[in-house]
């Protein structure tokens, strides 16, 4: 009888140091996109939305270094998610972000989740720096928040200067 290892970690551990309180640019960084139903934010088919996405990177043979999956809530019902891939990925739709980036990381319940994003704001401004678009980077699963003892979120905004 063969007995069904389970993976004890599936989301690679957030360092964040290096995303924390950061300024980058980005220049033809690549990510697959799809589709989350949500139900008043709340994703409700993530798990099997990343998984078909992870799938046909895994059948295309393409990686990706960095595992960055950007949550773009377009609306209460909603949220576009891009994972970072090396390379084009076909039959899923490719998408190239350019431009300035500003990270901040965050650590608790997602219950702060507007709490964060006030404090993000402020943070933004101190910087000089205007918003143009917002992405939520929910770094690891639930399971593995738990393994890790942490759950890590970071706000990752494109941003021009005022």
């Amino acid at each position: 009888m063969k007995r069904r290892i389970k993976k004890e970690v599936c989301c690679p551990k957030l360092d964040p140091k290096l995303w924390n309180e950061k300024i980058f640019e980005w220049k033809d960084k690549r990510f697959i996109k799809g589709s989350v139903f949500t139900f008043f934010y709340m994703p409700i088919n993530f798990g099997a939305v990343i998984s078909e996405l992870m799938k046909k990177m895994e059948k295309a043979g393409i990686q990706s270094k960095d595992m960055i999956c950007l949550s773009d809530h377009t609306s209460k019902w909603n949220m576009d998610i891009y994972v970072s891939v090396d390379e084009k990925v076909e039959g899923v739709e490719n998408v190239v972000l350019n431009g300035k980036f500003l990270s901040k990381v965050y650590e608790g319940n997602f219950k702060d989740t507007d709490k964060w994003c006030e404090d993000y704001k402020k943070y933004a401004k101190t910087k000089n720096l205007k918003i143009e678009k917002c992405y939520m980077w929910y770094t690891t699963c639930p399971k593995c928040a738990k393994k890790y003892g942490k759950n890590y979120v970071v706000i990752i905004d494109k941003v021009k200067r005022f």
